[in-house]
């Protein structure tokens, strides 16, 4: 492949974030600036000293600037269009999560990545720490035995103002995301069914529920439970969540700041109360760049090698029907199975 050449659409605050990675690549070429807001692409056209054009119109940038590879930085509720139109145009599509705001959106957009053949991946920025990947790698590598049981908790006061304040899911289908796409990696496994309790607490400044508990049943009879609150006032948790896994033979912790570490019961021919364990910080390998570049520089990798990336919707489908599959049991009140993807 000679070089990319990249139409931007969603000229927003985080559009920095893929600008400032793309415009280092000397396999990329930004050729187009998209958002209905004319000044806002111009804004940053200027700020990278872009010599694109500027459009607000999708369809028109990809015909006339002959786009091969979309990147969606747009709200939730545009991924859809967005994301369908470049992939009927022949593209491939590289976007900010959530997948779609909706699961019926999701479940569009990946029937037609299916049926044009074209591929779309989806920014799960926190897979692509090296300490997350090395707490997957230590369950995978049965450290700790067969896996039993995942927790995660998240609490973190975040006053962001704008759209976020007025949705109605703010911490499931925003943050939560995350957390449950961490869940399959650090899992290995695929989420079956869920039961969701989503509330709104006194003092939250969200109109939406800001404040979730989750019980997940898994594909490999694990579970993993997630308590969230994103209008939680003191002793924040890490972004990337406190975590702990529990398998047959130990457990492994991650607080979300440091490296995990984990304990492992200590071989022993006496019947004791309580094990004794030894207790290991694994290593950390390089993994390469971290977060939205290390994400963003995989997208690239696929496309280059003629593979889906890690975070292609064949596979992030299964992470939106986490996030749908808890909004969808906090509304009945009830355990809701999941579809199979």
């Amino acid at each position: 492949m000679a070089g990319f050449k990249v139409a931007l659409v969603g000229c927003g605050g985080m559009s920095n974030a893929w600008l400032s990675n793309v415009t280092k690549r000397e396999d990329c070429e930004v050729v187009a600036l998209v958002d209905i807001l004319p000044e806002s692409a111009e804004r940053q056209k200027a700020k990278y000293g872009l010599g694109c054009g500027v459009y607000t119109d999708l369809r028109k940038a990809i015909e006339e600037r002959a786009v091969d590879t979309v990147l969606d930085v747009t709200i939730p509720d545009s991924h859809r269009e967005v994301v369908t139109t470049a992939l009927r145009c022949g593209c491939r599509v590289f976007g900010e999560k959530p997948m779609a705001s909706s699961m019926a959106a999701a479940e569009e957009i990946h029937a037609v990545a299916r049926e044009t053949g074209n591929h779309y991946a989806v920014m799960q920025n926190r897979r692509f720490d090296r300490r997350i990947r090395t707490l997957a790698q230590t369950v995978a590598s049965k450290a700790i035995g067969d896996l039993g049981f995942a927790s995660a908790d998240f609490f973190i006061g975040a006053h962001f103002g704008g759209f976020r304040d007025m949705m109605d899911n703010p911490l499931v289908l925003d943050m939560a995301v995350h957390t449950f796409d961490q869940a399959r990696l650090i899992t290995g496994a695929d989420a079956v069914a869920v039961y969701c309790h989503e509330f709104n607490p006194p003092g939250s400044w969200y109109k939406g529920n800001a404040s979730a508990v989750c019980v997940f049943e898994m594909s490999d009879g694990s579970v993993f439970d997630y308590r969230g609150s994103w209008c939680s006032e003191g002793f924040f948790t890490s972004w990337e969540s406190q975590w702990r896994v529990v398998g047959s033979e130990g457990t492994a912790i991650w607080d979300g700041h440091g490296a995990p570490v984990y304990e492992r019961v200590r071989p022993s021919a006496e019947a004791r109360f309580s094990n004794e364990f030894d207790k290991v910080t694994p290593e950390m390998r390089d993994w390469g760049r971290q977060m939205h570049d290390g994400c963003i520089d995989e997208m690239f990798a696929s496309a280059l090698e003629g593979r889906r990336a890690e975070t292609d919707c064949t596979d992030n489908i299964r992470t939106m029907a986490m996030v749908f599959g808890a909004i969808e049991s906090a509304r009945l009140k009830r355990r809701v199975e999941l579809g199979r993807y």
